[in-house]
């Protein structure tokens, strides 16, 4: 009597290095592509926080007193009137410089509508180009690195015929939008910026390329209510500069007022992660089974018994 035995087929996973590291630079490169949209989706997630806690702050005792609140806009307002307003934006220069100087020494400029603390001072929604940003008082480097700085020496942004308020924000950061679209500005976009009570609509009249070589003036304009956003272009150079300005409209639209004290929206739902993971898992899916060897060859055994 013959009978057959068959040995077993075995499998262990062994993947040649080369093909292994291959497959990791590939991912590191997915990764690095997708570097500047994780790190400006987070970094708008802390700017969106930023703005809902200090708009809760603003809500909680003793801060949500509208005496309190009336009397540090009029303290906003004495500034702007005692103000010999302006900025320059000097040649070769990345950030204007505020050449205004107040007459009222009792109002610090860092003081006034700073009720939050850390230099906060109000909220910059432009909807059409996806900006929600929070106000600083100032542009020094770590300001503009987490939202939208104020210029000191121009107006502050509480409105007023004869004040131009200059607000300015970085473009082509690897790490946050902030400004990056505003070079999509068009002539009548609006744009809303809210201050503790106060929310002011602005219709854009003028959108500005400065060339580098260029001294301009950004001045107040006597018979005008004025806002300019500033910031550099074209996108990764920036040698040239954005003024993009806009003149107040009145009264303010009943839906900016209502948006004005809602939650950020911004950041969008993150794509990114879903290409993240989606790559990984086909990665790791490729990795898994090309790497299978099979071992142990079909062997046939006989074995003679008699009958």
């Amino acid at each position: 009597m013959r009978r057959q035995v068959q040995t077993p087929t075995r499998r262990r996973w062994r993947m040649p290095w080369p093909q292994l590291i291959a497959c990791l630079v590939m991912f590191g490169g997915i990764a690095v592509i997708l570097y500047p949209q994780v790190a400006s989706w987070f970094s708008q997630r802390e700017q969106s926080h930023a703005i809902e806690a200090a708009q809760a702050q603003l809500n909680d005792p003793p801060l949500n007193d509208p005496n309190s609140r009336r009397a540090e806009l009029a303290r906003a307002h004495a500034y702007n009137d005692a103000l010999s307003s302006g900025a320059i934006y000097e040649a070769n220069a990345n950030v204007a410089t505020g050449d205004g100087s107040s007459a009222d020494q009792n109002n610090p400029y860092n003081e006034i509508l700073n009720l939050a603390g850390g230099g906060f001072m109000g909220r910059l929604r432009y909807d059409s180009l996806g900006i929600d940003l929070p106000i600083y008082h100032g542009t020094s480097d770590k300001t503009l690195e987490k939202g939208v700085g104020h210029l000191e020496g121009t107006s502050l942004p509480v409105g007023g015929i004869g004040t131009r308020s200059v607000l300015t924000a970085h473009r082509g950061l690897p790490e946050a939008t902030l400004f990056n679209n505003l070079n999509e500005s068009q002539v009548g976009d609006t744009f809303a910026i809210s201050v503790l009570d106060e929310v002011l609509t602005y219709k854009v009249v003028e959108v500005q390329v400065v060339e580098p070589d260029e001294t301009h003036a950004i001045l107040a304009v006597p018979d005008r209510d004025l806002v300019t956003l500033v910031t550099c272009t074209p996108l990764g150079i920036n040698s040239h500069r954005i003024l993009v300005t806009a003149e107040r409209v009145t009264p303010t639209p009943t839906e900016d007022v209502e948006a004005a004290t809602a939650v950020p929206h911004l950041p969008n739902f993150p794509w990114w992660s879903i290409i993240l993971a989606g790559s990984f898992t086909a990665l790791a899916i490729y990795v898994g089974r090309a790497g299978i060897v099979r071992t142990g060859d079909d062997e046939d055994e006989t074995v003679s018994a008699d009958a």
